[in-house]
């Protein structure tokens, strides 16, 4: 049984389709990433997995449970983490650990065992007495998980849980999503941050509500593997911006950071002959020319370009 099951959903809002017939399936202890730019679907999409709002179609089964019928059951399942942190900033840690507790229905014990493990295991200890609003970023991300994890759920939903974080705190919380992995606990995340897909089992890249590709970072980069990706900067960053976006039958260019990424259309091309050919039909001096290892952002821009052409 998967932990995830999900065919045709479909969320309309008047005449605008948020999400548009996705297909999901999760693994058990898998850790799946839905990757999409801001306002693609995500957080529309984890909500109605959730049973916080309505589909307008679709199957949904999540851990067994129908989630369109049984909306409330399968609550009692599952651990969400909201994108804005379901915690209350005029309570201590402490006090958000208690309140949560009593609402998941732990008794007492367990919520004592189980502070002492948030403790220490999340790096709260000598927060105990401070205000949530008091917290640096990287902590309440860590408090607002372990409140997640409380009631032991078998199946986490993480809706861009490293937004507004540091790159050391979203490294950091980032090891304690393998550990839920190899503990067994299915992950479900949702992320902007196409470098934090790197840790993900599989992968579904949404735009505008669809499904564009799915697969493990490894499958997908697959579409690379005869036609080389080159990182070029021919010395003007108003020539580079000029090319960026720019298609021609020998190649396409993006913009990254202050240097273009080339996707080669011609297939196994050397990078000495590839110089030559850009010289030639650009009719420009290149500065630095190099050929590079495919990132799953180069994959995600190759799909919305080849999809929006």
């Amino acid at each position: 049984m998967l932990a995830i099951d999900v065919e045709g959903l479909t969320k309309r809002f008047g005449n605008f389709i948020a999400v548009d017939n996705v297909e999901v399936k999760v693994n058990k202890g898998e850790i799946f990433g839905f990757l999409g730019a801001n306002g693609a679907g995500k957080t529309t999409t984890i909500k109605m997995l959730t049973g916080l709002i309505s589909p307008s179609k679709g199957k949904i089964f999540v851990d067994g449970i129908d989630v369109v019928k049984y909306p409330q059951k399968v609550k009692e399942k599952i651990g969400y983490m909201s994108q804005k942190f379901s915690l209350y900033n005029d309570l201590t840690v402490e006090e958000n650990i208690n309140f949560f507790g009593r609402i998941y229905g732990l008794s007492t014990k367990k919520i004592n065992s189980t502070k002492t493990w948030l403790y220490e295991n999340f790096g709260l200890k000598d927060y105990e007495s401070l205000l949530t609003n008091e917290l640096p970023t990287g902590i309440k991300q860590r408090l607002a998980l372990g409140i997640t994890l409380m009631h032991e759920p078998t199946i986490v939903f993480l809706d861009e849980p490293t937004s507004g974080a540091d790159p050391v705190s979203r490294r950091n919380f980032w090891e304690v999503i393998q550990e839920l992995s190899r503990n067994g606990v299915s992950v479900f995340v949702t992320t902007h941050f196409l470098e934090e897909a790197e840790y993900c089992n599989s992968i579904s890249f949404i735009h505008q509500g669809k499904i564009i590709a799915k697969g493990s970072p490894t499958q997908l980069k697959k579409i690379f593997e005869d036609y080389p990706i080159f990182e070029v900067d021919f010395g003007s960053p108003e020539f580079n911006y000029y090319l960026a976006g720019k298609k021609f039958d020998f190649a396409e260019f993006t913009l990254f950071g202050n240097k273009l990424h080339c996707y080669c259309k011609m297939k196994l091309v050397s990078t000495e002959d590839f110089r030559k050919i850009l010289s030639e039909k650009l009719q420009t001096k290149i500065l630095s020319l190099r050929k590079i290892k495919p990132s799953l952002e180069d994959v995600f821009v190759n799909y919305i370009s080849s999809r929006n052409a």
